[in-house]
């Protein structure tokens, strides 16, 4: 460890004590997930449902789409509602109808105020009251509340059918016709919503709180933010504000130039190396880069066009084979294809250079095979999701071929196990070279580092693997998150800031001492607030209040880091200034720049919005959400990706010339397309739902009447504005990557004499 030893140990103890609460909220999760009731009965004993038909209605949902059609407890797809605040709302109002008939043979909305308050005085006690037997496993239901289910239930088997009295509802919410064919799988999802609402309006035996922490917002029965929920959100701003002091601090206490790198080589140190066979084969990793990125730009305007039109495109109903729940399915799958195909490229083409400039035995081969491998998922997958949610796999298959109904691992489980695979081969031929250079003399400190990164991102995608179709909510939402939230968000963080500062410092362009310095302090950073932080999206799933507490403790924390970009950003522009021979790589510096203000902003900003628990009370599941993902994850692994793609197509192609014009339309244009994308459309729709959400409730917010106003209706066709500039430059940047890979005259290994000279 030697002068970093001090470093070191700070990561490790944050790693220990990170994953070590990371797992104590695990058990939490497992020991307090709300229960599945082996039956829901009458007082009179008749049975309403089983847990087995519970448990099928969650199948049901999965095969249906699950999260891209609609949300459960805020998480998934913008356009249908969220199931659970709407069940709920229509499972009350369908009781105060049933019992104002009852005791004044009229509607409850007809009814004076006192009459109307002393009904809902009832409601709140049945509701609130948690009639779960612990030893028999049995929950007790009034005649009337069986009746008010059995009414909300045929909404839903007619909404998730071809009734015809609800086609128009169905087009509001971007769901075909006959969503899910089955009566018996309609009536098992009329289930599944049920608990799904259950547990977020029962109480928690010991608390005055429902099992979701009093999520969604619902007036009618009280459900309102917690104390606890005030109390840590304030906590969490003030955990912000504090660790942005100290870092700011720390950084003018301890901050230095790090020793001077001298002067920079005079020729680029890369391009002195031959390219190996293994390297030269990383051209069709990034055609399927850009191949993928365009795919998914057109298919993200389709998705977006579905919000407006619902079941048609300019006219043409394309819903019965290409829904929106399929579309938004493959958009999200593509995106997370190529932005891990970009990150797959980078290493692999570090290899070489690790293992002193020539590729492990048979290289070439192993990384011609994960490229086919990779193929075969892709389009196995995209198959299964059409196969899935178009019915034409038997109901047993769906889950491990077709669609997990997951957001961001919609892919069938055997997909999921190839793509699983496939990294791990990654990491085997990732190793193949970093082991050999481990074991020579001098300082290892960063490629040390840069290889736990690179074994962290081989195996801890593994833990989408711990769960199962018919797993708890709650625990399917614990292991997902590890993969949305710690595997992309946590070790692809590091595995970036790493590669990048090791990529610098072996071209001269910074010291080694002074990368290894910043990636190690990343990395604490990184990982001591990602890591607990994790559980910020478990706030209202079923999780208790602890939970909630080192969540939003810890996540405030991720922003902290975040605060430094701008500086980070600026010392990686003026990296061209230190050779000329730098300027070659003008356009993946730019793209890196870009980076750093997205994490700033889309993961910083727009993050922090949907961070503290009382923000997130109100707009989980609302469009504010989808501002952070897009800014996010294009912003940040997008940006990150494609300057990745050009920084190795720049050497795969040394005679090649970016072009000016086009790299500077393409880049400008991503960046201002997903500024309007924002600006225009999601930031203004989610603040309207916001005020919608607080002033009346989540249901509304959520809900048909209010999402198809006018005022939202234009918001969305204004996001078309923002598309197609995106589109624009995503067409640019494929442009450049495919012209360049098919251009004999830039493949040549070398144009004159200089460049000759620098590759011998």
């Amino acid at each position: 460890m030697g002068e970093y030893k001090k470093l070191w140990w700070a990561l490790i103890g944050v790693l220990v004590v990170a994953f070590g609460i990371l797992g104590w909220m695990g058990k939490e999760v497992y020991n307090q997930a709300p229960p599945i009731p082996a039956q829901v009965v009458t007082a009179d004993g008749q049975v309403v449902m089983t847990q087995e038909q519970i448990l099928d209605g969650q199948s049901a949902w999965q095969s249906a789409g699950g999260m891209t059609v609609g949300s459960i407890w805020g998480h998934g797809a913008y356009q249908a509602p969220d199931w659970t605040a709407d069940w709920l709302h229509r499972e009350l109002s369908a009781w105060l109808d049933l019992a104002a008939q009852a005791q004044y043979g009229l509607n409850f909305a007809q009814l004076d105020g006192d009459a109307q308050a002393v009904l809902q005085r009832r409601l709140k006690e049945e509701y609130r009251k948690n009639t779960y037997d612990p030893a028999t496993g049995v929950v007790t239901v009034s005649d009337r509340r069986a009746k008010a289910i059995a009414e909300t239930a045929s909404y839903y088997d007619k909404l998730f059918g071809d009734d015809a009295s609800l086609h128009s509802s169905r087009k509001s919410f971007a769901m075909k016709e006959g969503t899910l064919p089955s009566p018996e799988a309609r009536a098992r999802l009329a289930n599944f919503f049920f608990w799904t609402a259950w547990a977020a309006s029962t109480d928690r035996p010991g608390t005055e709180a429902s099992y979701t922490n009093n999520w969604p917002h619902e007036p009618l029965i009280d459900n309102v933010p917690t104390a606890e929920n005030i109390i840590w959100s304030v906590m969490s701003v003030i955990i912000l504000i504090a660790g942005v002091g100290l870092l700011v601090w720390a950084w003018a206490f301890t901050h230095k130039e790090h020793d001077d790198v001298g002067a920079a080589p005079a020729r680029d140190p890369v391009l002195q190396i031959p390219l190996t066979a293994s390297q030269r084969a990383l051209g069709k990793y990034l055609f399927l880069v850009v191949a993928l990125f365009v795919s998914q730009i057109f298919i993200g305007g389709f998705t977006a066009h579905y919000t407006v039109e619902g079941q048609t495109f300019y006219g043409i109903n394309v819903s019965e084979w290409l829904p929106y729940s399929l579309v938004r399915t493959w958009h999200i799958q593509a995106a997370l294809f190529w932005i891990a195909t970009g990150f797959l490229a980078i290493g692999l083409f570090v290899v070489p250079i690790l293992n002193g400039g020539k590729d492990p035995k048979h290289q070439k081969l192993g990384v011609d095979v994960l490229f086919w491998a990779l193929i075969l998922v892709v389009v196995g997958s995209f198959t299964g999701n059409f196969a899935a949610i178009a019915h034409l796999l038997p109901a047993e298959w769906n889950f491990w071929l077709g669609h997990q109904g997951y957001e961001y691992v919609e892919l069938g489980r055997l997909w999921q196990i190839g793509k699983f695979l496939g990294i791990v081969f990654w990491l085997f031929l990732m190793l193949r070279g970093i082991v050999p250079a481990l074991k020579q003399k001098g300082d290892k400190n960063l490629l040390a580092l840069f290889s736990a990164a690179v074994i962290c991102i081989g195996l801890f995608y593994g833990a989408g693997l711990a769960y199962g179709e018919k797993t708890h909510l709650s625990v399917m939402e614990y292991w997902r998150w590890w993969v949305v939230h710690l595997w992309v968000e946590g070790f692809f963080e590091v595995f970036a800031t790493t590669a990048l500062a090791f990529i610098f410092s072996t071209m001269g362009l910074v010291s080694k001492r002074g990368a290894t310095i910043a990636s190690l302090s990343s990395a604490v950073l990184f990982m001591l607030g990602g890591t607990p932080g994790t559980l910020h999206h478990l706030y209202f799933s079923g999780t208790t209040t602890p939970i909630m507490a080192i969540a939003a403790s810890f996540s405030a924390l991720e922003v902290v880091p975040l605060v430094v970009l701008g500086y980070e950003a600026w010392e990686n522009w003026r990296l061209k200034e230190r050779a000329p021979w730098m300027e070659n790589l003008r356009w993946p510096l730019k793209f890196f720049v870009a980076v750093a203000f997205w994490n700033m902003f889309g993961a910083g900003v727009f993050g922090f919005m949907v961070n503290p628990p009382i923000a997130l009370y109100y707009i989980q599941g609302l469009n504010t959400t989808a501002v952070h993902a897009h800014a996010a994850l294009f912003g940040v692994y997008g940006f990150l990706a494609l300057g990745f793609t050009l920084f190795v197509l720049r050497y795969l192609r040394p005679s090649m010339q970016f072009n000016e014009s086009l790299m500077k339309t393409a880049f400008w244009c991503m960046n201002i397309g997903l500024v309007m994308m924002i600006s225009l459309s999601l930031l203004p729709i989610g603040l309207m739902q916001f005020h919608a959400s607080y002033s009346v409730g989540t249901w509304w917010a959520r809900g048909e009447a209010f999402m198809q106003q006018d005022i939202l209706q234009t918001l969305r066709w204004t996001r078309t504005f923002g598309d197609v500039v995106f589109i624009v430059g995503g067409l640019g940047v494929m442009w450049q990557v495919v012209t360049a890979l098919f251009d004999g005259k830039a493949a040549a290994p070398a144009v004159d004499a200089g460049l000759a000279a620098q590759r011998t």
